[in-house]
């Protein structure tokens, strides 16, 4: 009876692999759907402000000059507004790595102590005989 169980846990295991490596597909999949969103919007919106920056500012009325002079303020607030959006996630990116190193070293010294005990029980249990 032990050895049909054996066979039931290892078949169910490899299902529950399967199943986390399919989330894990899926996950990828997604954020990469997500990235050539972000990488199609960013190309095509600086595609447009390089467009209005290449424009002929000489040959064109005085009305047309004051709507260039609106649409390049509009668009250096803008990128303003996410330079500061994106410094902010930096900033927070690096606190949080920075509280991630601070994590490892507080719990190493009850790493070490694990390691003293693991060394400590092996060493009783490959020496010492009764």
């Amino acid at each position: 009876m032990l050895r049909a169980s054996v066979p039931l846990a290892m078949h169910g295991g490899t299902h529950m692999a399967q199943i986390i490596n399919q989330i894990i597909q899926f996950l990828q999949q997604g954020i990469l759907a997500i990235f050539k969103f972000l990488q199609l919007v960013w190309t095509w919106s600086f595609g447009q402000i390089v467009a209005v920056f290449q424009s002929e500012w000489q040959s064109l009325p005085i009305w047309k000059i004051v709507v260039l002079i609106v649409i390049l303020a509009a668009i250096a607030y803008i990128l303003y507004k996410a330079a500061l959006v994106l410094w902010a996630a930096v900033e927070s990116l690096f606190k949080a790595f920075v509280s991630l190193l601070l994590a490892f070293v507080s719990v190493l010294p009850q790493i070490v102590i694990a390691g003293l005990i693991a060394f400590a029980g092996g060493w009783v249990i490959h020496n010492v005989n009764f």
